[in-house]
């Protein structure tokens, strides 16, 4: 799933396409993509665009008359630009909202159809779809800990909690876990303040640098291949690769098919974490750590 600097990314490419530019038309293919009905989708034409945002994971393109189309790309989402009166793609097309100089599409991979748009009116509108997470780049550390510390709940999972923080995934978590040198299953009650803060200064730093990358990447293009994987990242996506860091090999944990990546050298004191499902499956043979 696009994360917050993928999503930014697209922020970066969308400004200078479509800001203060009128949207021509707008044609949906798939009945699934829309999740309101009033007002019409039909209601975005003939209105200008007057900026865009983030809520979230969700891109937010800001219309005059106090609308808002909400864009959400769940896994598979994507979002390409097209010349002017370009066709939504075969099997993978959702939707296009046309320009008169270019056409915004959108597209989903796999038979699953999880994307959505919300069309919504006003401040209240739009408050709705928030699901309550902070920025961290917004708060200070206070706060950060603070929202940390609400619920005993393991790092990986608080951080990648949309009522909670804003923004972070699964592969993002993973580079910031790794970054502070904390366990993904470390539990967020048993954190103390020194390793608190750490973790607030790592994911401000984590979240910055992989935006500004993603949109020094793209360029003056339109974002192309967001996928969740970079062969810059340290854990994420490189399970059975050695780390670069301290030369353990990376592993991981699978459960309800979301994966966590993890350096047992650089976050967990050598120690391997139990996978739910093969180390009851392994019993005995399962490692316990990486040593000898």
């Amino acid at each position: 799933m696009p994360e917050l600097p993928e999503i930014e990314a697209y922020r970066a490419a969308l400004e200078p396409r479509i800001v203060d530019r009128t949207i021509g038309g707008v044609t949906v293919r798939s009945v699934s993509l829309l999740r309101t009905f009033d007002p019409s989708i039909d209601d975005i034409v003939g209105r200008r665009v007057t900026a865009t945002s983030r809520l979230g994971k969700r891109i937010v393109l800001h219309l005059d008359g106090e609308r808002h189309l909400v864009i959400h790309l769940m896994t598979a989402g994507r979002l390409r630009w097209g010349r002017p009166g370009a066709p939504i793609p075969g099997k993978i097309g959702l939707a296009a909202v046309s320009f008169d100089h270019g056409t915004l599409l959108m597209t989903e991979a796999g038979s699953k159809r999880r994307a959505s748009w919300h069309l919504v009116v006003g401040a209240e509108g739009l408050a709705a779809l928030d699901p309550g997470g902070v920025e961290i780049a917004q708060i200070d550390t206070e706060t950060f800990v603070w929202r940390l510390r609400a619920e005993r709940h393991t790092l990986k999972r608080t951080l990648t909690d949309p009522a909670v923080f804003a923004g972070i995934g699964g592969a993002f978590a993973d580079e910031i876990l790794f970054a502070a040198g904390l366990s993904p299953t470390q539990m967020t009650t048993n954190l103390d303040d020194e390793h608190a803060a750490r973790l607030h200064r790592t994911a401000v730093d984590v979240l910055a640098h992989w935006t500004a990358l993603r949109i020094a990447e793209t360029g003056d293009d339109f974002p192309s291949k967001v996928t969740a994987f970079h062969p810059d990242m340290a854990v994420h996506g490189r399970f059975g690769r050695p780390c670069r860091t301290c030369g353990a090999t990376i592993q991981r944990i699978v459960h309800g098919g979301r994966e966590t990546n993890y350096c047992p050298g650089c976050q967990t004191g050598g120690r391997i974490l139990a996978d739910r499902a093969l180390s009851r499956l392994l019993k005995d043979d399962w490692p316990r750590s990486i040593g000898p």
